[in-house]
Formats: C-alpha cells, structure tokens, sequence
C-alpha cells in the first residue's frame, strides 16, 4: 500500500482521493462502523425515518472552497438546496437579525443597513478571492493583494475593540453570532477571520444544506475514491504505524499513541503540550411539528444563532472560555427540513439539529439549557418536542475521536494556529516522523468541511514521497 488515511473525515477523505487519482494505492482507514468523520448522518435510534446529522449540516464551504469547486459535488449528483436565508439571529424584545443571501434585502431590514454593506459588499463582490485567501496555504503569495489587504483591515476591526465601527445592535449580533463559530472569545482576530468568511459566503453562494444530509458529501468522495481504486476499511482502530506513507486526518496527539517511542524527543514534547479548545454540547431534537418562533420570518430560516445580543454572546464565550457553564450560551441551530423535505418521517416528525458552547470536558446534558434558550424566541417550543437525543462534550469524543473534550476544531483556535499548525512549521502537513503526514482541521487553513487541509497535506506527500509535482484533476 502506497498511502495509508487514518481517518474518514472530509479532509482525509480529500487527501485519499487525491492520492488515488494521482495513480497511488490508497487504502482509508476508520475507527468507528461508518465512515465520514464529522460529517456523518444517521438516523434516530426511536424514529428511524428522522436522520440527524452527526456533527456539522449546513455547507456554504462544499460550494465555495477550492477543493470543492473542482470536485464538483452537483456534477456527482448531490443536491444541495440554498435556501432564501442563510441565517438568522432572534434577539430579545424586538425583531431578528436576518442574512439573506440577498444582500440588498438583508441591508434593507436592518436599523443601519449602510453599515452592514460596507463591511461585506467589497468581499461579496469579491467572493472567490477572499475564500481562496482565507483557505489558502498561508504561504503562497496571493494572486491579488487588494482582497487581502480589504480582509485584514477588516479583520483588524472586528477582531479587536474597534469592533464597534459596524452600527446597529442587529447588525453586531448577525455578525457576530457568525464569529462565534470559531468558538472563540469576542471580539478576536480568528472569530473576525471566521465571521468574514462565512458571512460573505452567506450573499454569494449561500449556506447550503446537502439532500440526506452531510452524508452525501462524504459518499461522493467515497464513490470518487472506490473508482480509482481506493480501498476501505470501519472498525479499524490504528495502534502502529502503518505501511508506506500514514496520512493522519486525526488530532495531532494521537501520534503519541501510534508512534511512541519512535517519534523525535523534540516533536513528541510538542505534541504533549498541544492545547484543545472549549467544547460543544451536542442535543438533536425529534419535532412533532415546525418551531413556533415568534418572529414569522424565522420559520424560513433552516440555520440560526441563539445567543442573543452581541453584549450576550461575548460574555458567555468569554466564561466558556475560563471553564465556567454560561447561563446563556451560544447555541447554533439547524432546521435541514425546510431545505430537504425527506428528512421528515412518514408521520411528519423531523430532526432538529442544536449544539452549545460549554467549557472543555464539560459532562452535563445540554437538553434543558438548549431548550430553555430556544423558548426565549419560541415560547410554546417544549409542546412540539416528541424526543431529544443529548452528548454531552464529554462524550463527543466517543463518536469522533478528533473531538476530545468536545472541541470540534481539533485544538483551541488561534490565529497562530490556523497559519502554523498544530506546532510551528514551514509545512505544517508534513510532520518530523518519517512518513506521517497530518490532516485533519488542526493544520491550516482549520476548521470547516472545506477539504482543503487534506489538499494540501495530499500536495505535500506527492511531492516529498513520489516526486509529483502536477496535482491530478479532480473532475471529470
């Protein structure tokens, strides 16, 4: 075997494909009994015709990034449905923050709508670029340095105490329920990244949901794979090193576990003091009917933000991030019926996806405190609740390894890290162990189901290992 992928997440996935079209013997490797990593589907254990999405389910980055815009998952046959809002953030005592993918529409509904245009527009009009940027190698020099320089100031405003040059307590809420999916504290330079990127995304090409959910996405890339020739393998836990080259869409860490003794004095003591970040508490509801949001336009908007005002959601981050459980905390929200109907059962029961910000390790069951918020903007909620599904981020690491503590970034997001890696290199997806690359969202450009980790991890061994240096057409 000439490549060996431990791990069948998105990025693995990437890099197994790419190794397979470039003519090698890939063979991809997985601990648990399906494939996918974080980007599984399965189905309610009590209601079998409700499907719940493992981890993420809504994909505005298997549209935009590079690695998928060539792979083409609508020309594979996956649909994904983009629905008219891409998100939405109720706030308490007035009306909701709403993103449509219409940008004019969604500057038109807020109280400083000027304001919200300035921030995206340039970046809007100039999607392709800014998401190349953003989920580039950060070490190649950009083919234009105007995005750049456009993100960066902005960053620089968002990022930082000056956050308050966007007008309107809705516009700061919009923007920064968004910032808040890099989990980190508010205002900071990697929210501000995170929330330019998928808010411009938001009025380019929209946040799409996958039909059958994430699943989809990873059997394309499963089907691609088995095409070329690429073998796979569930349950298969790997406790040495494998044959050949080891490319590890996995944490950083579990190469002390794998390779032991064998690893450089130097790397190893790295790896020891490699940091995870705060985690999620994941609660999957099964709904006996749609949500009664008091605000009617939310019952269209298949992806929200409950964290309230901006004043809100920086304060609980900011506890989550000292280890202390918020009251409130941020909670995303995701409705992937009113995108794919078929995710409603035969007696119209459907998935209701929720996950909330809680310190590392934390092991309370989130149930209460998630439906708790959601009935601040949707009283009568409780009524329409026919079953919750709770992990506690204790236990998230029981259904994906990567996610110890329940830190779904694979490691507490930073700046730094999303430039450098897990520990600082050059080539942050070649690792100082002879033959073992990583992968996964611990390396640049981080986290998200973008692939784009495993590209470049794929990229870096061809070229070290085979002496490939043309990257193989990804479609047709």
């Amino acid at each position: 075997m000439d490549v060996t992928v431990v791990g069948s997440g998105p990025n693995g996935l990437a890099a197994a494909v790419i190794c397979a079209r470039a003519g090698l013997a890939v063979r991809v490797v997985e601990a648990q009994p399906t494939f996918g990593g974080g980007a599984r589907t399965q189905a309610d254990i009590e209601f079998p015709g409700v499907w719940h999405d493992v981890c993420s389910a809504v994909h505005p980055l298997a549209v935009a990034s590079p690695f998928f815009a060539e792979f083409d998952l609508t020309a594979r046959g996956v649909q994904l449905g983009v629905p008219d809002i891409s998100y939405a953030n109720p706030l308490p005592g007035r009306p909701a923050a709403v993103a449509y993918r219409d940008l004019g529409r969604t500057c038109a509904e807020l109280d400083h709508g000027a304001s919200w245009r300035r921030l995206l527009e340039p970046l809007v009009v100039n999607s392709d670029a800014a998401v190349e940027f953003m989920l580039g190698d950060k070490r190649s020099a950009p083919g234009s340095l105007l995005t750049p320089a456009r993100l960066g100031l902005r960053m620089l405003a968002q990022g930082t105490p000056a956050w308050g040059l966007l007008r309107g307590e809705d516009a700061r809420a919009l923007f920064s329920g968004v910032a808040a999916h890099a989990i980190s504290p508010l205002p900071s330079l990697v929210s501000a990244g995170a929330g330019l990127m998928l808010a411009t995304l938001a009025h380019s090409v929209g946040w799409p949901i996958p039909t059958g959910g994430s699943q989809a996405i990873v059997e394309a890339l499963i089907a691609d794979l088995r095409v070329h020739g690429g073998e796979m393998a569930t349950d298969a836990e790997v406790t040495d090193p494998p044959e050949g080259v080891a490319v590890f869409d996995t944490a950083p860490t579990t190469l002390l576990r794998v390779y032991r003794d064998t690893i450089p004095d130097g790397y190893a003591k790295a790896l020891r003091r490699y940091q995870f970040g705060p985690g999620v508490a994941k609660v999957d509801f099964v709904l006996s009917e749609d949500i009664p949001w008091a605000d009617p336009r939310l019952r269209e908007a298949p992806t929200l933000h409950l964290g309230g005002t901006r004043a809100q959601m920086a304060r609980a981050e900011a506890q989550v991030a000292a280890g202390r459980h918020a009251e409130w905390p941020m909670v995303l929200a995701a409705v992937p019926h009113l995108v794919d109907p078929r995710r409603r059962d035969d007696d119209g029961r459907r998935p209701f996806w929720t996950y909330a910000h809680v310190p590392a390790g934390s092991t309370v069951d989130a149930t209460e405190t998630v439906t708790a918020v959601v009935e601040r903007f949707a009283p009568g909620f409780r009524d329409v609740v026919v079953a919750a599904r709770a992990v506690p981020a204790a236990r998230l690491a029981d259904h994906n390894a990567n996610y110890v503590g329940g830190d779904i970034s694979v490691g507490a997001n930073s700046l730094w890290r999303n430039m450098l890696g897990p520990t600082p290199a050059l080539t942050p997806w070649r690792t100082p162990i002879p033959k073992a690359y990583l992968c996964s969202a611990a390396t640049p450009p981080g986290a998200g189901v973008h692939g784009m980790a495993g590209y470049y991890a794929a990229r870096t061994l061809l070229r070290h290992e085979f002496g490939i240096t043309e990257m193989p057409r990804l479609w047709p």
